[in-house]
C-alpha cells in the first residue's frame, strides 16, 4: 500500500512537470495559443500544491524551471515571466487553505508576486549593472517595431500605418511609463481568472476549494471612488511625476471597477436565465470591443451611486 501511494504521489509529480513544461513550450513557441496557455500556467501549479502538499508543489516547480531553462537554453526574460506565474499559482494554493475572502485573496496573492518580481528585477539590475529604464524603453520600441511589422504584413493601408509610425516615439514615451499599472491590472487579471477556472478544477479533483460567496453580488469598496476622483485631479496639475502617478492609479481602478462591471452583468444574466452558450458569446464579444468594455468599467464605476442590482446595505 505503501508503494501503492508512493508510485502515485510520483506520478503526479511527473504528470505535473509535464503539463507545465508543456504550457511553457507552447507559450514560448506557439503564436496567438501561447499566451493564452502562458496565462494559465498557475492552474497546474495551483492545482498539484493543493492535491499533493507544499513540498510535492515545491518539487514540482522547481524541477519544472529547470527543465525550461534546459529548452530555452539560458535565464531569460520569457523564464522570469513564466516563474512569477508559477509562484501566483503556488500562492493561491497557500492563501486558500486560509480561507479568507476573495478580496483578501487577490489582495494577497498579487502583493506576494509583485514583491517578490520587484526585488528579483531590482536585484538582478544591480548584479549586472544594466540600468533598468532603457532596458524597458528598448524592449517597449522593439515590440512596437514588431507590432507595426506584422500591421504591414497585414495589409493595413499605408495611411494607417504612416499615422501610426509618426506617433511611435510618443506611445513609446507613454506606455513605458504606464507599465507599473499595466503590470498590477496583469496580475489582477490573471489573478482573477485563475480563481474562477480553479474551482472547477478542484471541485473535479475533491480538493478543498474557499467559499467565496456569490462572487456576482461582489461590490468596490465605496471609498476608492475617492481616490478615482483624487487620481483624476493629479492629471490636471502641472507636475509630470503627479500626471505620471495619477494616471497609473487611474489604469489600476479602471481595473477593479470592470470587475464590478462583469459582476453586475454576471449576476443580470443568472436572473434573466440566459443559456451558458449565449453568455460565454456575450462576454466573448465585451473582451474584444473596446467601445463595450468602457462601458464595463463605466457600470461597475456609477454602481455605487446607482445599485444595478438593487442589493441591500451591507450585502456583499
Amino acid at each position: 500500500m505503501h508503494h501503492s501511494a508512493q508510485g502515485r504521489i510520483s506520478g503526479d509529480i511527473a504528470k505535473g512537470i509535464a503539463v507545465i513544461t508543456l504550457m511553457f513550450a507552447a507559450s514560448v513557441y506557439v503564436p496567438f495559443i501561447g499566451f493564452v496557455c502562458a496565462m494559465l500556467i498557475p492552474l497546474p501549479v495551483l492545482f498539484y500544491r493543493s492535491k499533493l502538499g507544499r513540498q510535492a508543489g515545491m518539487m514540482i516547480s522547481g524541477l519544472a524551471i529547470i527543465v525550461m531553462i534546459i529548452l530555452l537554453g539560458n535565464i531569460s526574460f520569457d523564464l522570469f515571466l513564466l516563474i512569477e506565474l508559477m509562484l501566483l499559482g503556488f500562492a493561491l494554493s497557500e492563501i486558500f487553505e486560509l480561507d479568507l475572502s476573495i478580496e483578501k485573496t487577490v489582495l494577497y496573492s498579487c502583493c506576494i508576486v509583485l514583491f517578490t518580481g520587484s526585488i528579483a528585477v531590482i536585484f538582478y539590475c544591480n548584479m549586472s549593472d544594466i540600468n533598468l529604464y532603457n532596458v524597458v524603453s528598448e524592449y517597449v520600441k522593439q515590440n512596437l517595431e514588431l507590432t507595426i511589422a506584422l500591421y504591414e504584413d497585414m495589409g493595413l493601408p499605408e495611411e494607417s500605418l504612416y499615422a501610426i509610425s509618426s506617433t511611435v516615439d510618443t506611445i513609446q514615451y507613454i506606455l513605458v511609463r504606464i507599465i507599473p499599472a499595466l503590470i498590477v491590472v496583469s496580475t489582477l487579471f490573471v489573478s482573477w481568472a485563475c480563481i474562477l477556472l480553479s474551482k472547477p478544477l478542484l471541485k473535479a479533483g475533491k480538493l478543498f476549494y474557499p467559499d467565496f460567496g456569490s462572487l456576482n453580488i461582489w461590490k468596490a469598496p465605496e471609498f476608492l471612488v475617492w481616490v478615482v476622483i483624487l487620481s483624476g485631479v493629479m492629471l490636471l496639475l502641472p507636475y509630470t511625476y503627479l500626471k505620471i502617478l495619477g494616471l497609473n492609479a487611474l489604469i489600476v481602478l479602471m481595473s477593479i471597477y470592470f470587475f464590478v462591471g462583469i459582476a453586475i452583468i454576471s449576476f443580470l444574466f443568472e436572473k434573466k436565465g440566459l443559456p451558458r452558450m449565449l453568455r460565454f458569446i456575450l462576454y466573448s464579444i465585451m473582451a474584444f470591443q473596446q467601445i463595450i468594455l468602457i462601458l464595463v468599467i463605466g457600470l461597475g464605476f456609477f454602481d455605487t451611486w446607482l445599485n444595478f442590482r438593487k442589493l441591500e446595505i451591507g450585502e456583499s
